[in-house]
């Protein structure tokens, strides 16, 4: 399973059409040769916007004998059960492109992955149809987000060729061409056009394993290599490789989309929870400096009420008889200069009382900016989300149910069309 942690990434699959009734279905779907489709995500409407980047000129099925009538690929040696069609499938998330700028930006990006099909085909003569769906809508997205979100995706259905040399053989006359090559075939072969390659070390050498066999890579691991290579070659930098060594190459379409769609869901819900912790910080921090202010304001008034009162201090002293002295006792001479000592210590405390609380003010009204910063974009993010996580809380029985039968029946149809997996043979895409 691909990681849930948001990232945008390529997929690249395989898959067989080993008879015609497979190709005849696969036509069907591709070209929208139906008026009406049990895929209720398929909106007939916007099948317009579908862009073949090679449209077949007949039927897969007559394209392939024209070919072998043209000399273009050859049958010789086949088994009459061996696989002679197959089909790739080009995806990234809807969130991909739907971030993007959506359509036309798709239509770019498959135009590069064609150029990628081309290239791991072995040549466009080769390819059958290539054609990027536009109409088939992300139901979760278009529900959560309030407006038609499609999946665009890459179908490039293909003969599978390898160049295969033809020798003579030793009943030739002539004895010096004997075991020479006679002639260079395109041969229709599935096996050998993907086979597994050899791991190979930092000098270039195979790779071999504790028994001294070669250590080798298989076809599908091969095909994101090269998928993914391309992409970021073209310029594509911002997505990543599918993972290695998953269950991915075995999953149909539909799975395909409910994992991508659920990657963005859990994404978005990553990013409400960081924010929410963010803004309980913020307000923690607010409030902290709130304490400090309020200790610092009665700090400061009890400072302003340690001196005497007025009326205390005036009614010290007596007239002197002669004069206009004023005499006073030792007492009230001691006291007056204990709080003259202390107001002048008191005015210095008041100076630096207020200067701390000017900067605990100045302090608290950041925090306060800070605060409303992070609530804002919290509160953009709730609204994002909320969609996604109500309609996850109101559908998520139904969401586990529905991918528990696609499961199951991709599994049951794996086991009947390659019975062969039983008795532990190794099966490629």
């Amino acid at each position: 399973m691909a990681r849930n942690d948001g990232i945008d990434r390529t997929f690249a699959r395989n898959q067989d059409l080993p008879t015609l009734d497979d190709v005849a279905k696969v036509q069907e779907h591709n070209e929208r040769e139906k008026d009406s489709y049990s895929n209720q995500d398929i909106d007939t409407t916007q099948t317009h916007r579908n862009v073949h980047f090679k449209k077949p000129t007949d039927s897969y099925a007559a394209m392939f004998d024209q070919m072998i009538a043209d000399g273009v690929i050859s049958t010789r040696g086949l088994k009459a059960d061996a696989v002679k069609y197959g089909e790739l499938l080009f995806d990234v998330n809807s969130a991909y492109f739907h971030n993007h700028g959506g359509y036309e930006y798709a239509k770019q990006f498959y135009a590069d992955a064609y150029k990628a099909a081309v290239e791991i085909v072995g040549g466009e003569q080769y390819i059958l149809s290539a054609v990027m769906h536009a109409d088939e809508r992300n139901r979760a997205m278009s529900e959560a987000l309030g407006e038609d979100v499609y999946h665009y995706h890459l179908h490039v259905v293909y003969i599978p060729v390898v160049e295969k040399q033809i020798l003579w053989s030793k009943r030739c006359k002539d004895e010096s061409l004997r075991g020479t090559v006679k002639e260079t075939i395109t041969q229709v072969s599935r096996s050998k056009k993907w086979e597994s390659k050899p791991v190979l070390d930092e000098n270039g050498n195979p790779m071999l394993n504790a028994k001294g066999k070669k250590i080798l890579k298989s076809s599908y691991s091969v095909l994101q290599d090269d998928f993914f290579n391309f992409m970021r070659a073209a310029g594509y930098t911002d997505v990543e490789r599918g993972e290695r060594g998953s269950t991915e190459e075995h999953l149909t379409v539909t799975q395909f989309k409910v994992q991508a769609e659920q990657q963005r869901l859990e994404a978005v819900t990553g990013q409400v929870t960081q924010t929410e912790q963010s803004l309980e910080d913020a307000k923690s921090a607010t409030e902290k400096q709130k304490k400090k202010l309020e200790a610092l304001q009665k700090e400061t008034k009890t400072a302003k009420t340690i001196a005497l009162t007025v009326q205390d201090i005036e009614a010290m002293g007596k007239k002197a008889t002669f004069g206009n002295n004023i005499t006073l006792t030792p007492d009230e001479c001691g006291t007056l200069k204990r709080y003259a000592v202390n107001g002048i210590i008191a005015n210095a405390d008041n100076k630096r009382l207020k200067e701390k609380l000017a900067s605990a003010e100045k302090t608290v009204s950041i925090w306060k900016q800070r605060y409303e910063a992070v609530n804002e974009k919290y509160m953009e993010l709730k609204q994002k989300a909320q969609p996604f996580l109500d309609a996850l809380e109101i559908a998520s029985e139904r969401v586990r149910a529905f991918i528990s039968a696609v499961l199951a029946r991709g599994k049951e149809t794996q086991e009947h069309q390659h019975p062969a997996r039983k008795r532990g043979q190794d099966m490629e895409i």
